[in-house]
């Protein structure tokens, strides 16, 4: 091919450093929507391979955990749950909590988890956190249907749980929580291409939002027994989500629409700040994974 025809050749794509220092390009994600059920699927079958018991994993662990914060937290600390019966009450709080963990875990290490991939192959590199956190949606339904069986059987138990109006929003809080997760994630792994350490203290930093997110206790009787500490509550957008989660699901608790507007804002903030640190850092982590 000489010169002439060379510089008349139409190319359908054209693969050149992104110019702009943040940039979400919904068409080229658009472009590439297979390889990203691709990476779902992928990312479901994995989860299963070599294992006993398969996706009763997921069941097994927030049964486990609710059992426990029932009788560590309600049967022994002695706190308080209303007329929710205790362990239908922390189910609900572990069930979406799981959601916000997993997408925040599995995407922390992007970077460096598929380095392999990245170095070999063009694709939109946030296609691959994108995955995660969808393929996290099929756990996070399991283990909802979980808890609708024993939604369900506390009902006709006679508990006074019901839902409200405001349960057709509840993908909304889900989305949120998968929003939130992703961008922190992003920012995580773009963090841990060049400081390792980051990676060890993600488990105890998780551990302990999870006691300051009132996943087992109502935010209410946090601000009633240790007053001073209510600021924790209120600057921690998770908390509202997992007390909102109580009211739609068990009509239990309180909504705070400012929280909500708050915990969106934190979550929109979060999320763009992650997806520039990931822009900017796939640029060059090749050199430093």
């Amino acid at each position: 091919m000489n010169d002439k025809e060379h510089s008349n050749e139409e190319w359908l794509f054209e693969i050149t450093p992104k110019k702009k220092f943040f940039s979400l390009n919904f068409k080229e994600v658009w472009q590439y929507r297979d390889l990203l059920m691709l990476f779902v699927k992928r990312d479901i079958v994995t989860v299963y391979k070599q294992t006993v018991l398969g996706p009763l994993w997921y069941l097994i662990q927030p049964l486990f955990t609710s059992v426990i914060f029932t009788i560590i937290f309600n049967n022994v600390a002695g706190i308080d749950t209303g007329k929710v019966p205790p362990f239908l009450f922390n189910l609900a709080g572990i069930t979406i909590w799981n959601y916000f963990t997993s997408c925040l875990n599995d995407t922390s290490d992007t970077f460096k988890k598929n380095a392999a991939i990245f170095g070999k192959v063009y694709f939109p590199r946030v296609i691959m956190p994108l995955s995660i956190v969808l393929s996290n949606l099929l756990k996070f339904g399991i283990q909802f249907l979980i808890f609708i069986a024993f939604y369900v059987y506390y009902y006709y138990q006679g508990a006074t749980i019901c839902l409200n109006g405001t349960t057709l929003f509840f993908p909304l809080l889900v989305a949120l929580m998968g929003i939130l997760g992703l961008g922190l994630g992003m920012i995580i792994s773009s963090l841990v291409t060049k400081y390792r350490d980051f990676t060890y203290l993600i488990g105890f930093g998780v551990q302990l939002l999870m006691y300051l997110s009132a996943v087992m206790y109502p935010i209410a009787l946090l601000k009633e027994k240790l007053p001073a500490y209510g600021w924790l509550i209120a600057y921690n957008p998770l908390a509202y989500v997992i007390e909102t989660t109580r009211y739609m699901l068990l009509n239990s608790g309180t909504v705070s629409y400012l929280g909500l507007g708050y915990t969106f804002a934190v979550t929109v903030f979060v999320f763009l700040i992650g997806l520039l640190l990931f822009n900017k850092t796939e640029k060059s982590f090749i050199d430093t994974v």
